[in-house]
């Protein structure tokens, strides 16, 4: 469901599957080729949110913002089910696993791995290249060619599978 709110309504992109039970509220944007799951909500009442393309925002995930603190998430980022990025910077490339928190000001190089249930804490940078864990998440090595090979299979993934959707 598309909301409007102050003023702000969400701009959606091409060929771009939002859930019928998904909210997308206010000044968001989402880039072509992306996927919106069901029960996400992706609420932009005071600051931005941005999607980039090929990126799916999975099941249950929550997407929001504080005042000085929008939401950007680059292109082919897979957002795993139930995760929140709550004012927080993705760059492109990225798997935020299933459960992780992002909070405000936290900051995610291109080509990273955050793990499932881990918590990146307000005002930290996960530098590029790298697989973080833990609570708080902590920076436990670089990644590999076969991650990078997971990420962009993943991202590849979701844009069938919207697809699929899209068809149907």
């Amino acid at each position: 469901m598309l909301i409007s709110i102050n003023g702000k309504k969400p701009k959606i992109g091409a060929r771009v599957f939002v859930a019928d039970n998904a909210y997308v509220v206010g000044d968001v944007e989402v880039g072509s080729d992306s996927s919106i799951w069901f029960n996400a909500v992706i609420r932009a009442e005071v600051e931005s949110i941005k999607i980039g393309s090929e990126t799916s925002i999975q099941d249950c995930c929550v997407l929001h913002t504080d005042a000085g603190h929008k939401v950007t998430v680059g292109d082919r980022v897979t957002v795993g089910h139930g995760a929140i990025l709550h004012g927080c910077q993705i760059a492109s490339n990225c798997i935020i696993g299933i459960g992780a928190r992002i909070l405000n000001g936290a900051k995610v190089g291109e080509w990273c791995i955050i793990g499932s249930g881990a918590v990146v804490t307000e005002g930290s940078e996960i530098p590029p290249h790298s697989l973080a864990l833990g609570v708080p998440a902590r920076v436990v090595r670089p990644l590999t060619e076969d991650d990078k090979k997971r990420i962009i299979e993943s991202a590849a993934a979701y844009l069938k599978l919207k697809n699929l959707y899209l068809k149907s």
